[in-house]
């Protein structure tokens, strides 16, 4: 009796790992994309051709 719970025990808890590995994101962040920067550059003798 002990023995079988113990070995279910152990698959419970190699599976409950899995699925958290494989399952999909649960993330709420907002798709906002690419953020180009559109400062100045502050060095005076700077040069950068983009």
């Amino acid at each position: 009796m002990i023995f079988t719970q113990t070995v279910k025990n152990i698959i419970q808890y190699i599976t409950e790992g899995f699925i958290a590995i494989f399952s999909p994101d649960r993330d709420s962040y907002p798709a906002v994309g690419l953020q180009p920067y559109g400062g100045t550059i502050n060095a005076r003798d700077s040069y950068y051709g983009w």
